[in-house]
Parts: structure tokens; sequence; C-alpha cells
């Protein structure tokens, strides 16, 4: 690793740049306010940014990215990096296991949403413009259910004072033909006598 690589290297940049700039900024600020020393000031400021700027054209923009670590010779021009189409057919098999591996089923992944993209668009054209309506004439019909529910229990209590009064009566017969029977006796032990 090189030495303009290093941390230490990267900050003495970063604290060259920031000191030039603070110079040319306090350079304008007393020549604004026409203090004593403000050309002293810029000229100095100035002359430091350009020295800078000089620094940093002949270092070059540092890299960002490290596609170097994924594809091994990617920086490097003269490395012999073969196609996948420019291989044999054995290595060109071999080279296809490799891509389809690193790829770890992006295809059957993005074949899945596709599915669910197009289930989404079909809810998106479905028509619910009477749903409105089915809406009212379910609680209407719920409203009816919920009425003829409440009569009828109302008809099951009847039926139950009905049923009560029916067997009352039974009893009160049965005590009735007693007394007739009874009558009947005496009125044959009468006639007999």
């Amino acid at each position: 690793m090189s030495f303009i690589k290093t941390s230490g290297f990267k900050y003495f940049k970063n604290l060259i740049i920031g000191f030039g700039a603070a110079v040319v900024l306090l350079g304008a600020l007393f020549k604004l306010e026409s203090w004593e020393g403000a050309s002293e000031m810029l000229i100095l400021g100035l002359s430091v940014e350009a020295l800078i700027f000089l620094f940093l054209g002949i270092l070059g923009p540092e890299k960002d990215y490290y596609w170097e670590k994924l594809y091994p010779g990617l920086d490097n021009y003269s490395s012999n990096i073969a196609s996948i189409t420019s291989a044999g057919p054995a290595t060109q098999a071999l080279d296809g296991k490799v891509v389809e591996g690193k790829l770890g089923g992006m295809l059957d992944e993005l074949q899945s949403m596709s599915k669910s993209l197009g289930s989404l668009k079909a809810l998106q054209e479905a028509d619910f413009s009477g749903t409105a309506d089915q809406v009212k004439a379910m609680n209407n019909f719920y409203t009816k259910l919920n009425s003829a529910m409440s009569t009828l229990s109302e008809s099951v209590e009847d039926t139950k004072i009905y049923k009560d009064q029916l067997t009352s009566l039974n009893k009160n017969l049965g005590s009735l033909n007693g007394v007739y029977g009874n009558m009947l006796n005496a009125m044959a032990s009468i006639g007999k006598s």
C-alpha cells in the first residue's frame, strides 16, 4: 500500500485543504471590511488554494468503489478474464453454473415478483362499483333476518304458553271426566234404588 493511500496522508491532505480555505475566507472578510492586512491575507490564502489544487491535480481522484473485490482482475487492464461466450463448451457449462450460483435464484425471485404484480394489477382493475349496493342489500337482509328470528323467538314463547295451557286443560278435562263419571255412577245408583 502506498503512502498516498494511508489514513495519515488523507488526514494531512484534508488539513491543508481546510487551512487554505480558512485563510481565503478570512482574507475575503478582511478585504470586505477594509481591515489592515487584507491584501496580504487574500494573496496568501489564494496562493495556498492554488498549491492545493495543483497538488490534488497531481494526485488524481480516489476510487470510491471496489469492483475488483467481486471480480478479481477487473482493475488490471492486461488481465486474462475470459468471457463466458468465448470459452469452450465444457468451460461454458462450468462458467454458466458459477454465474447461476452467483445469481442465486434471482430469476425465480423476479418471476415471483412479476406474478405478484400481475395479481395486484388484476385487483386494481376489478370493478367494485356495485359493492355499495350489495352491502346495502346484505344489510337489509340481515335486518329482516334478525326481525324474523325475534318473531320466531316470540312464537316459541307463545308455543310454550299454549302447550302449558293445553296441559292444564287436559288435567282439568281429566278431573271433569272423573266428576262426570262419579255423577253417572251416582245417578245409576239413584235409578236402581
